[in-house]
């Protein structure tokens, strides 16, 4: 079972995702200073993906970009199937 460290970690990286995006597509619409895609996939990386994606779809940001259409729901699967492995 999954410590409650790691839960706090999760969810705190998943609230960051999702309000990253919401934050970048904010500074779309203004034209204003984008957060770059490294750092929205970093986040995804490190913890935030199913966050990034629930974000994505939220605020109909990079759903256009195959990059994003095939890489958040990749990096969501790959941390999935490394959480079974490690747990069981």
């Amino acid at each position: 079972m999954l410590s409650k460290a790691i839960i706090i970690y999760l969810l705190c990286m998943n609230v960051l995702g999702f309000l990253v995006m919401a934050a970048d597509k904010q500074k779309a619409r203004k034209k204003a200073w984008r957060i770059p895609e490294k750092v929205l996939f970093g986040i995804a990386i490190i913890g935030g993906s199913i966050g990034s994606w629930l974000g994505m779809y939220v605020f109909h940001h990079k759903t256009k970009h195959l990059r994003f259409i095939i890489g958040m729901p990749l990096i969501v699967i790959i941390q999935i199937v490394l959480g079974f492995v490690i747990v069981f």
